[in-house]
């Protein structure tokens, strides 16, 4: 063709893409079908069920106690939102009364695994920019933590520590000093890895106005946590409806302005520092005391009676082997999870096992704002949306 000539208009096809569900971007196994034009993202439907595990079916048929085993699995980043929702949902049904010392070490434990949580969302998320050095800064952080939760529960993961009633166990004599350590040098930790991409021009452009959420759209979807906040909206389960304690303890709720991607990133980092502040005040508090409700139609006794006591057999057998068995009726208790409003609907019949189990799961909720996020962005920007929206997929999938 001549130079002289005038070119052919140019045409592009919609082009339909399949990310994942296997793919390394999309945080967990998620499918999304995009619809493109060039670059542009046209459309984009996430598809969920790979990772279906049938929690809330199995735990109708196994007893209120053996359900502890099955909610730290769901959200594996911040379990223990999972373990303190169903406890306080059962401990509702049956009236059972929590001792201080429990309350308040659940309340240390919560708030560090939501600490644990936001660790792994900043790290990973700046990953999908391409900043590398902050993952492993945000994971020495994080290894802290988990040696502490290794301390008191055994396990770094899949704690199974809080109980209907109270907790497993106390803490061991080297937890207190030892998460100390941890709070002493925690902040400035965190001012030196935010230094290193909040004011960067690169993370700037890459984030701000991307992924951009209305306050009365987020409404509209349900969407809550952090990425409600960073659109400007002031909810926040621990201040609007307390459960826990939570209403004794001084904290404030960070905002956002624009909710961008930009602001659902710096709203996690503040949030952390916030629940830093909680930790150090419930270790001020915490005192001597029972961390078990003392009623033995709910709690295991207390291992050294069984050696002398014919009455703490037959309670712990019966509590094992059958369980306890709350009044009929229906309960729900809403909590705050590092992705959202995290709430367990529990229906009893009167017997050992739930009627009806219903998880209200933030991440499910939170991907209907996915497609509105991402729509006329490109590609590239697709992948910081879905890592700005905190998704994990054993939430969603349940």
């Amino acid at each position: 063709m001549s130079r002289l000539e005038e070119p052919k208009e140019l045409r592009t096809e919609v082009m339909t893409l399949n990310v994942g569900p296997q793919h390394p971007s999309t945080h967990g196994v998620l499918r999304l079908v995009i619809k493109m034009a060039g670059e542009e993202v046209l459309e984009v439907q996430p598809h969920v069920g790979y990772l279906h595990t049938g929690f809330e079916k199995n735990m109708e048929h196994r007893t209120y106690l053996q359900n502890i085993t099955y909610t730290p699995r769901m959200d594996y980043l911040h379990s223990f939102a999972h373990d303190l929702a169903y406890a306080l949902a059962v401990e509702r049904l049956v009236g059972a009364e929590v001792p201080p010392r429990a309350q308040t070490i659940r309340i240390i434990l919560n708030e560090l695994s939501r600490i644990a949580s936001h660790l792994v969302f900043t790290g990973t998320g700046l990953l999908d920019f391409g900043a590398l050095t902050p993952f492993f800064y945000c994971f020495r952080e994080r290894e802290a933590i988990l040696d502490l939760f290794e301390w008191v529960s055994g396990q770094r993961f899949h704690h199974n520590y809080i109980r209907i009633g109270g907790l497993k166990n106390d803490l061991p004599e080297e937890f207190i000093p030892e998460l100390k350590k941890f709070l002493d040098t925690f902040d400035y930790r965190v001012d030196e890895y935010e230094g290193m991409f909040r004011e960067s021009p690169i993370f700037y452009e890459r984030a701000r106005d991307v992924g951009v959420i209305p306050p009365e759209v987020a409404i509209h979807l349900g969407l809550t946590g952090g990425s409600l906040r960073a659109s400007g909206v002031n909810y926040d389960v621990r201040k609007a409806y307390p459960y826990a304690g939570y209403e004794t303890y001084e904290f404030d709720v960070p905002l956002g302005e624009r909710g961008d991607v930009y602001d659902r990133m710096i709203v996690r980092i503040q949030e952390m520092r916030e629940s830093a502040r909680i930790i150090r005040q419930a270790v001020e508090r915490l005192e001597p005391g029972p961390i078990r409700d003392p009623n033995p139609q709910i709690s295991l006794p207390p291992r050294h009676l069984l050696e002398t006591s014919m009455e703490a057999v037959i309670y712990h057998f019966k509590l094992v082997t059958e369980g306890f068995h709350p009044p009929k009726g229906e309960v729900y208790v809403p909590t705050e999870s590092a992705r959202g409003e995290l709430g367990y609907y529990i229906i009893s019949d009167g017997g050992s096992m739930p009627y009806r189990v219903k998880v209200r799961a933030p991440s499910f909720v939170n991907l209907q704002s996915l497609p509105y996020a991402c729509e006329g962005h490109q590609f590239p920007d697709l992948v910081a949306i879905l890592a700005s929206l905190d998704p994990v997929m054993g939430d969603v999938d349940r």
